[in-house]
């Protein structure tokens, strides 16, 4: 939550002062701001934070993704009612251990790339 209204507070004081200081002003800052976003040292950093969004970091989603469709096609085929829910079951136990795996996987993604230094992680702020 402190983050939040961190947030709405530096945006605030940036617009006051944006307004403040005029057209030309605000050029200045954009300029400068984009040859900071362009410097080799910033756009290091962009390349490896989005090499690891394509890790297996992501894998985790699309693990969760597929077995829902298989449980969703397992629960629509033909039979009873009850055997409906028992395939469901079945195709949902088969698949925790494929759930597990990716979660795992994961998570030592993230914790490799915080180790390496290619991602800081932040102390979350309040409850």
């Amino acid at each position: 939550m402190r983050g939040k209204v961190g947030l709405v507070i530096g945006l605030a004081a940036g617009y006051v002062l944006g307004t403040r200081a005029g057209r030309e002003r605000y050029e200045q800052i954009k300029t400068q701001a984009d040859k900071l976003w362009s410097a080799a040292p910033v756009q290091s950093q962009v390349d490896k934070v989005k090499d690891f969004a394509k890790s297996s970091a992501a894998a985790l989603p699309s693990t969760v993704w597929d077995t829902a469709v298989k449980v969703t096609k397992a629960a629509t085929t033909k039979g009873t009612p009850g055997q409906r829910l028992d395939a469901a079951l079945k195709t949902g136990e088969k698949a925790e251990g494929d759930l597990q795996k990716a979660a795992k996987e994961s998570a030592d993604a993230v914790k490799d790339a915080v180790e390496d230094g290619e991602v800081t992680v932040e102390p979350r702020g309040g409850a």
